[in-house]
């Protein structure tokens, strides 16, 4: 899993749309993100400005608000949704795959929180204790499993060239 972490809403943009340029399929990026950040980066669309980064983290908010903290109507929520939700209980909203393994991952996941969430995905405890942080002040991460080393270079640089930060692969 390669991983990174931006400040605002445009570097975040600029790195989704090039994963999207270069092949990456939006069920295939993660995106990480309070609902306190998803308020300040991503309320203010309308039909004309909407953006697919802006699409996905809203696609799940709608249910999230409504599922509560149980395991079984997060998962129910995951399974009707596609793999974005919202997890008031926890403040986050979660798209793509990492989603859907947060609700898989028993109640333990849950009360793991996104640190749990993040080290089942293969991210050190330490990094994912950078990215919560990150993520608490209103930053927005985002995270893919690169298919080549050439595209883990690629992203690197290209993740770095847009105000990315803590970019862990």
């Amino acid at each position: 899993m390669m991983t990174a972490m931006f400040r605002d809403r445009d570097s975040a943009e600029r790195a989704y749309d090039e994963l999207r340029a270069r092949g990456y399929d939006k069920d295939e990026i993660n995106v990480v993100m309070s609902d306190e950040g998803r308020k300040r980066h991503f309320s203010g669309e309308t039909k004309g400005d909407t953006t697919e980064l802006g699409n996905k983290s809203l696609e799940g908010t709608g249910a999230g608000s409504a599922i509560g903290g149980t395991l079984g109507a997060i998962v129910g929520a995951v399974a009707a949704i596609g793999t974005s939700v919202a997890i008031p209980g926890l403040g986050l909203v979660v798209a793509g795959p990492l989603a859907a393994g947060l609700a898989g991952a028993g109640a333990g996941g849950l009360t793991g929180g996104l640190i749990g969430a993040l080290i089942g995905a293969g991210i050190p405890e330490e990094r994912a204790k950078v990215y919560e942080s990150g993520v608490k002040e209103g930053n927005i991460v985002l995270g893919f499993k690169p298919r080549t080393p050439e595209d883990a270079r690629y992203f690197e640089t290209h993740f770095q060239s847009n105000r990315g930060e803590h970019i862990y692969y």
